[in-house]
């Protein structure tokens, strides 16, 4: 099946054996995105293009595929009307007058980085095309557009989007986790993911080491966690710093982070500043 994009006539056409193939190529991987704790709206594939002609026929082939289909006749109308929350790709032109392509996706990786993109364009100049691709681009289609190939890269849009939801949602139930930490908590979860132990903890902190295993265990519940090496594998995700990283030192010798290591900070300044006998 192949899209024939012509300078005056745009004609695409779907034989119904290739239209029923490609429903079943796609259609297995919409409740994926339906049902992302996201959003509950139905995957939409927006096609950015000065050519109705193309816009139509585009729209044909994927609402064909079971996709829910938008179209707009240039970047300036597609971005008054987008809304981040639909999931869903960008099939877009490569040149068009105004903002362009290229343009578009710069936009999109700044304003909704987990938007797919997709490229159809009349040139196969290999630069424009190689940037594209590392700028996240889906795929690079140059006209006339296989209907397959096209097909194929809504796949992996769908897939790709599903993906990244499921991470903005396994990061915000990280987010959601640390949230019932207590202060005294926090800190204690610094130091344990430090690899101190709970007597080095208690000294740093000025109380006992039976109290430093109380707040590790209830960090461990809150977190829910089993192992050390399971808590600190999550903290990682968030880029929460260990007690005495760099970064770490850096902030609470500023004053930034009150109670983390003071006792033994000024003990050590403390034996630093004695009169030798």
């Amino acid at each position: 099946m192949t899209i024939t994009i012509k300078p005056s006539n745009f004609a695409v056409s779907l034989r119904s054996g290739d239209r029923r193939a490609t429903t079943l190529l796609i259609k297995p991987y919409l409740p994926d995105i339906v049902a992302t704790p996201k959003t509950d709206r139905v995957f939409t594939v927006s096609i950015v293009d000065d050519d109705p002609g193309v816009l139509k026929s585009l729209a044909r082939l994927v609402r064909a595929a079971g996709f829910v289909a938008r179209t707009f006749s240039s970047a300036q109308q597609f971005l008054a009307q987008h809304d981040s929350d639909i999931p869903g790709c960008v099939v877009v032109d490569l040149l068009m007058p105004g903002i362009d392509g290229r343009q578009l996706q710069s936009v999109l990786r700044k304003e909704d980085a987990d938007r797919p993109v997709i490229f159809i364009s009349g040139t196969t100049d290999a630069p424009t095309i190689v940037d594209a691709m590392k700028a996240g681009a889906i795929d690079f289609l140059v006209k006339p557009v296989n209907g397959n190939a096209l097909l194929a890269a809504l796949t992996i849009a769908v897939e790709r989007q599903a993906k990244a939801f499921q991470r903005q949602a396994e990061l915000a139930d990280i987010h959601d986790k640390l949230a019932q930490l207590t202060p005294r908590e926090g800190e204690v979860l610094r130091h344990v993911i430090s690899g101190r132990l709970n007597k080095q903890i208690a000294w740093d902190l000025g109380t006992v080491e039976k109290t430093i295993k109380v707040h590790r265990s209830r960090i461990m519940e809150k977190m829910g966690v089993r192992t050390i090496a399971d808590l600190v594998r999550l903290t990682e995700q968030i880029g929460l710093a260990p007690y005495g990283s760099g970064e770490q030192r850096s902030r609470d010798s500023q004053g930034l982070l009150p109670g983390i290591g003071p006792l033994s900070d000024r003990l050590f300044r403390l034996a630093g500043s004695r009169p030798s006998l």
